[in-house]
């Protein structure tokens, strides 16, 4: 599988047969993961001699962190493109953003990623901030009703969602009511990067203690 332009916390970027995991990723199963949003790259050491061994060198695969300026130049070779305009969500796009805000019927996420059909499939990084909502009856697409926001997301989660409104003039409204949208970041209490192992559960790779989240099915 070839690398994508922007990966994003979460995302599988490959094999271990391929790669060797480096700074910004985290090995789970044999497949390397996204632990920070960065373009990936790879990088390979020098040929071995002759009398070592005859294993193939296999490239490093890292994710250098994102900068945390936004102007235009940057937000180019991010995204794909350059643009002197922010990046607005639209119905039916799909976003990455940061809980801010977690309520009992509903949670607030900061926008941080836009992806739709004029960025080619590639994610757009947010210039300025724009703020979307999950109700509680967007979480997920069966037993409404049963829903407890606090039990899916907390502050700090990385979450990927859809639009499906442009709800009122402050928020979009933002559905993760499919498999592969909801939580797919998180930290732990102790402040550690949790990997999901279910569908409702992430797990402190430390402490061994799982939390609760509507996890997001990798890609």
């Amino acid at each position: 599988m070839s690398l994508p332009n922007l990966a994003l916390p979460g995302q599988l970027l490959g094999s271990s047969s391929s790669y060797i995991p480096g700074p910004g990723t985290y090995l789970r199963a044999s497949n390397i993961y996204a632990s920070l949003s960065g373009r990936p790259i790879t990088t390979t050491t020098s040929a071995p001699s002759p009398s070592s061994s005859k294993q193939p060198i296999k490239p490093t695969l890292t994710v250098p962190r994102l900068p945390s300026t936004s102007s235009s130049t940057e937000l180019g070779p991010v995204s794909g493109r350059v643009s002197n305009t922010n990046a607005l969500p639209r119905v039916g796009d799909v976003v990455v953003g940061k809980v801010v805000r977690c309520m009992v019927r509903q949670v607030n996420i900061a926008i941080m990623v836009v992806y739709n059909g004029d960025s080619g499939g590639e994610g757009v990084v947010c210039a300025d901030e724009v703020q979307g909502v999950v109700r509680r009856e967007d979480v997920r697409a069966t037993e409404k009703e049963k829903v407890v926001v606090a039990e899916g997301f907390r502050v700090g989660d990385l979450v990927r969602a859809v639009v499906i409104s442009l709800g009122d003039q402050s928020n979009y409204y933002l559905s993760t009511a499919k498999n592969e949208l909801g939580v797919i970041m998180a930290k732990s209490e102790d402040g550690n990067t949790m990997y999901p192992v279910s569908w409702k559960e992430f797990k402190d790779p430390v402490t061994g203690e799982t939390e609760t989240r509507k996890v997001a099915k990798p890609f």
